[in-house]
C-alpha cells in the first residue's frame, strides 16, 4: 500500500470551539480542510487507533460507532494496515453500526453486515460477538424491542466513544432523514426518496431498494463522546455549507451536530468548496491576498451575482461587496478591462489551434496546423457527453483524433437491455450460447454478479453504442480505442484499485499515438468513483512518459459536464456551439441508447445525460452573455492541466 506523506500541519483535527478555529463567523462547526480524501482518511484511522490503544492500557472496552458507505472506506483500509503491520488491536473494540436496510439479510452484498465484514471485520482481531449491526432480518412486533434492546446495549457499555459518520444529500446522519427529532433513538425509518435514487445504483435499479431501515437515532449519535463526520467530493458541498453554516432544523438532520461538544467535520476541498471562506473569502475577509486566479474568481462572481457585465462594474459595486482590497491594488476601469480581455481570450472555434494565426491571445498553439490527438473517455459515452462539440470541431478540421474508451461500461447496462439483445441473437442464430445467455440473464438473483459472458455482452452494447456515435461523427474505426481497464472489471458496482496493469494500458497507448493533445476527463463528481480513478490511470501514465520527447509538446485538457461544469474563472478554452453543433452533438449521445430513458448512474441529477450536458453548455454561453461577451448557443468548457 502506497505510503502518503501528511504535511504537519494537517495533523491536528481535535475538536476546537466555535469561536476559537473558525476563519469567518459563518461557520457552526468545527471542520478542517484536506487536499485528499486518502489523506484526510489516515489521520481520522490515527485518530480511531490511538483511541483504541489509550482505551486498552487502561484496561477498558473501546466503543466505536461506525458508519458504511463510500466516505470511511478508506478509513477502514488504514486501520486493517494498521492492524497488520503495526500491530493494532481490535480485542477490546466494540462496535455499533450506525444503520441497516429492511428488510436486508446479512448475505445480501447490499448490506451493512456484509461491507462491515469485507472492508474491516474479516481482516482484524476483533471478537464477532463484540459486533452489533442493526438487524435487518426483523419483521412485525419483533423490530420495537429489539431497537429498544439496541439502545441498551449501547448504554450498558457506558455510551459511544467515538462515532464515524457520513452526510447523505438530503442531511442525513446514519438514516436519520428530513423530519427526524432530536430526541430520536434507534428505530424503523422509512427511506426519503433522494436516499433511495442514490442507492440505486447498487442495487441496480431503484425499484430494487428497501422503502425502511432501522437506524441510530439523533439522540444516540449525539451521546457520543466524540464525534468525526467525513464529507468528500464536490457532490457534498452543497449539503456541507448547509450544515455547517446554516440554521438548526430538522430538515437538515445533520444541523443538529451543531450542538454536540466534541464533533468535527473532516473534508476534503471539492467538499468544503461552497463553505463561504472558500468560495467567497473576500466576503470574509477584506485583507486576503489578491493573487490573479482570486482576483477573475471574485470579479466574476460580482458581475454574475450584481447581474452586470464585466465592464459596467463601478468602484461603489466592489467596496459595497468586501473588496475594497482589491480596489487599493487597480483601478476599477483597468481592473474590468483586464478581466473582460482575460475572459475573451479564451473563446475559441479552433480547439486544435488555428492554423497560420497568431496564438498570443488564443487557448491553443497555432502549430503543427495538424495535431494528433486523444479524447480519454471513462465511460463509452463520456467523450460525446461532456465534448461532443469540441471532439466534432477537431474532426471537421483535419486533426487526427484517436478516442480511447478507458473501461467497458457493462456494469451500466441494464439486465432489461442485455435480454433484449439476446434474444434477437437467439432469433436470429438460435444456438447454446445465445440460450445461456438468456438463461443467465433471467435466472439472476437480486444480489448475484452478471456471468462473464454476461459481462462480454453488456460490454459489446456499449460498444456498438461508442461506434455509432463516433462514425456519426466522421471518425475513422481504426481511431477508436477500447482499453478495458482491469480495474473496472468486478461485475460490480466497487471496483478495484487501480493497479500498474491499468496504468501500463494507458501508457501504451499514448506511446502509439504521440499526441500533441490529450483531454480527459476531470469531472470527479461521478458518484462511483470510475472518473476520478481513470483520471488518475492518465496522470500516472503522463508522470512515467514526461521525459519522452514527444510528450514536450503534449497539452493535457480537462473536460467536464456530465456531472459538473467548470466555473466560469476556470475555463482556460471555451469552445463555442452553434444550434446546428448542439443538435449534432445531442445526436451523438442518443447513440448510446442503453444509457437513454432511465439512466442506472444518474447520481443526484434525475435529468438524461443528454440534457445535463445540453443545458449546462447553455447556461454557460449564457453566463459569458451576461458578463460581456459575445452571444452563443452553447459553450463547452476546458481547464489546461500541467503535468
Amino acid at each position: 500500500m502506497q505510503t502518503i506523506t501528511i504535511p504537519k500541519k494537517s495533523f491536528d483535527i481535535s475538536y476546537k470551539p466555535v469561536g476559537q478555529f473558525e476563519e469567518t463567523r459563518f461557520e457552526k462547526i468545527h471542520n478542517v480542510l484536506f487536499d485528499s480524501s486518502s489523506q484526510a482518511s489516515i489521520i481520522v484511522a490515527q485518530e480511531m487507533a490511538a483511541l483504541i490503544r489509550k482505551k486498552q492500557q487502561q484496561g477498558l472496552p473501546c466503543v466505536l460507532g461506525l458508519a458504511t458507505g463510500s466516505s470511511p472506506i478508506r478509513v477502514y483500509e488504514e486501520l486493517v494496515r494498521m492492524h497488520k503491520e503495526e500491530g493494532l488491536s481490535f480485542s477490546n473494540v466494540i462496535t455499533f453500526n450506525l444503520d441497516e436496510y429492511l428488510p436486508m439479510e446479512k448475505d445480501n452484498r447490499q448490506s451493512y453486515w456484509y461491507f462491515m465484514h469485507e472492508h474491516l471485520f474479516n481482516h482484524v482481531d476483533i471478537a464477532p460477538e463484540n459486533i452489533n449491526i442493526p438487524d435487518g432480518t426483523l419483521t412485525g412486533d419483533d423490530i420495537i424491542p429489539y431497537c429498544l434492546k439496541y439502545e441498551q446495549k449501547i448504554r450498558d457499555y457506558g455510551g459511544i466513544d467515538f462515532q464515524l459518520l457520513g452526510i447523505g444529500r438530503t442531511g442525513h446522519i446514519g438514516f436519520n432523514e428530513p423530519g427526524s427529532h432530536y430526541n430520536s433513538g434507534t428505530r424503523v425509518i422509512t427511506l426519503d426518496h433522494i436516499t433511495r435514487v442514490d442507492a440505486a445504483p447498487a442495487f441496480l435499479g431503484i425499484v430494487n431498494v428497501p422503502r425502511r431501515a432501522i437506524t441510530m437515532g439523533i439522540s444516540t449519535v449525539h451521546n457520543a463522546r466524540r464525534i468525526v463526520l467525513l464529507g468528500w467530493g464536490q457532490n457534498k458541498a452543497d449539503i456541507i455549507k448547509k450544515t455547517v453554516e446554516g440554521e438548526i432544523s430538522s430538515e437538515v438532520p445533520a444541523t443538529y451536530l451543531q450542538r454536540h461538544h466534541n464533533c468535527t467535520f473532516v473534508l476534503d476541498n471539492g467538499a468544503g468548496s461552497k463553505l463561504t471562506r472558500n468560495k467567497t473569502p473576500w466576503l470574509v475577509d477584506e485583507s486576503c491576498e489578491w493573487t490573479e486566479t482570486l482576483t477573475a474568481k471574485a470579479v466574476l462572481w460580482l458581475s454574475i451575482t450584481l447581474n452586470k457585465s464585466i465592464l459596467s462594474l463601478t468602484d461603489k459595486d466592489y467596496n459595497d461587496n468586501g473588496m475594497s482590497g482589491l480596489l487599493a491594488q487597480q483601478d476599477s476601469y483597468d481592473l474590468n478591462i483586464k478581466m473582460f480581455n482575460r475572459l475573451q481570450h479564451t473563446i475559441t472555434g479552433w480547439p486544435g489551434g488555428k492554423p497560420n494565426a497568431d496564438d498570443t491571445n488564443r487557448p491553443e498553439r497555432a502549430a503543427p496546423a495538424k495535431k494528433r490527438t486523444i479524447i480519454f473517455s471513462p465511460h463509452p459515452d463520456d467523450d460525446v457527453i461532456s465534448m461532443g462539440g469540441t471532439f466534432d470541431r477537431l474532426i471537421s478540421q483535419g486533426h487526427e483524433v484517436h478516442v480511447a474508451y478507458q473501461t467497458s461500461g457493462n456494469i451500466a447496462v441494464t439486465d432489461t437491455e442485455a435480454l433484449k439483445f439476446a434474444e434477437v441473437l437467439n432469433t436470429v442464430n438460435p444456438s447454446e450460447k445465445a440460450g445461456s445467455l438468456i438463461n443467465a440473464i433471467t435466472t439472476k438473483t437480486e444480489s448475484a454478479i452478471d456471468t462473464l459472458e454476461v459481462r462480454k455482452l453488456k460490454g459489446s452494447i456499449r460498444r456498438g453504442e461508442s461506434y455509432a456515435a463516433t462514425r456519426y461523427l466522421g471518425l475513422p474505426d481504426g481511431n477508436v480505442h477500447f482499453l478495458d481497464l482491469p480495474f473496472y472489471e468486478t461485475g460490480t458496482v466497487k471496483k478495484n484499485a487501480l493497479t500498474q496493469d491499468d496504468i501500463d494500458i494507458m501508457v501504451s497507448i499514448i506511446k502509439e499515438v504521440k499526441p500533441h493533445q490529450i483531454y480527459a476527463a476531470g469531472d470527479l463528481a461521478d458518484p462511483h468513483g470510475t472518473h476520478s480513478v481513470c483520471l488518475d490511470a492518465v496522470l500516472a501514465a503522463l508522470q512515467i512518459l514526461k521525459t519522452k520527447k514527444y510528450m514536450e509538446d503534449c497539452w493535457v485538457w480537462l473536460y467536464r459536464g456530465a456531472w459538473h461544469e467548470w466555473d466560469i474563472h476556470e475555463i482556460e478554452m471555451a469552445v463555442p456551439m452553434s444550434p446546428a453543433q448542439v443538435m449534432k452533438k445531442r445526436n451523438a449521445i442518443f447513440c448510446h441508447q442503453s444509457q437513454k430513458d432511465g439512466v442506472m448512474f444518474q447520481g443526484d441529477d434525475t435529468r438524461e445525460f443528454w440534457m445535463r450536458a445540453e443545458e449546462r453548455n447553455k447556461s454557460t454561453a449564457e453566463k459569458y452573455r451576461k458578463l460581456g461577451l459575445a452571444e452563443y448557443a452553447a459553450i463547452e468548457g476546458f481547464v489546461r492541466y500541467h503535468f
